[in-house]
């Protein structure tokens, strides 16, 4: 699927060069050398080429200043050949993600953080969506899996993935709980879902006593086991013999994520330029 989505990104980004001779350009921000941050970092890159668009990495020491962090912000806002900008999260303790999410134009704000998209999220009325909840949305009409109507749980309510992907299943009518570390009855909840998704950041955390028969299961977790091998959030192996889709770790929603990237940059750039879809 995610290879649809970028396939489907080059025809049209190779139909902007050719009509308008524009490149879509997306400039990626990492500071310090978090190991998962950099193989992200690295997957984004080879998705540019991929797709034919100009991309840069800025790769800055651990050390650097949040006046610094702000400083390359504001010079990537005002580089036209550079329609999104993506600065790679967790940033180090000592930097204010907010602040530097909020120094982002909204419209080259290709993740979807900044408080105007997330504003216009909550209306409906929205010119990007963040990348995973938006790639967990595309799965799910790729499969024909209906939203309307079905008790829909999302465990995790980080403003990256829990919220938002809240708002996406609401918006196609879905019945919506967000659940998190104070939830009562949390196997119970669970258990209601239609369409569960884990989006917690523990390993194994969903198991199989969580899940309803025939429930549909997407795992946005990105985790090592105990032996340091990569994981989601559900416990796989004893969870996909009940539910009717799930999606594994790694391969499952990390790559729809980048693909969702690719399709953000190139809106971006249209809306930049003025160009109709």
């Amino acid at each position: 699927m995610s290879a649809e989505v970028k396939e489907s990104v080059r025809q049209l980004t190779e139909q902007l060069k050719a009509e308008h001779n524009i490149t879509p350009g997306l400039a990626v921000v990492i500071v310090g050398d978090d190991p998962a941050s950099r193989v992200y970092v690295n997957n984004k890159k080879k998705a540019c080429e991929a797709v034919g668009f100009k991309s840069e990495e800025y790769a800055l020491p651990a050390e650097t200043t949040q006046e610094e962090l702000l400083a390359l912000v504001e010079t990537l806002n005002n580089k036209e050949d550079i329609n999104g900008i993506l600065v790679q999260l967790p940033l180090p303790k000592h930097l204010d993600d907010k602040a530097v999410i909020a120094a982002i134009r909204s419209d080259k704000d290709v993740d979807a953080f900044h408080a105007v998209n997330v504003g216009k999220i909550m209306l409906g009325e929205y010119d990007f969506l963040p990348c995973t909840p938006a790639g967990v949305m595309e799965m799910l009409h790729s499969y024909q899996i209906p939203v309307e109507g079905r008790e829909c749980v999302v465990i995790g309510r980080s403003n990256i993935v829990g919220k938002p992907m809240g708002m996406l299943l609401l918006h196609e009518n879905g019945t919506v709980t967000i659940c998190h570390s104070r939830t009562k009855n949390l196997a119970e909840v669970c258990r209601r879902a239609d369409i569960l998704v884990a989006a917690v950041g523990i390993p194994k955390f969903v198991t199989a006593d969580m899940v309803k028969d025939g429930a549909v299961v997407i795992d946005v977790g990105m985790d090592r086991d105990e032996n340091g091998k990569l994981c989601g959030d559900v416990d796989f192996e004893n969870v996909k013999d009940k539910c009717s889709f799930i999606t594994p770790v790694p391969g499952g929603v990390g790559p729809m994520t980048i693909a969702t990237l690719m399709k953000n940059t190139l809106k971006a750039c249209k809306l930049q330029h003025g160009i109709s879809e």
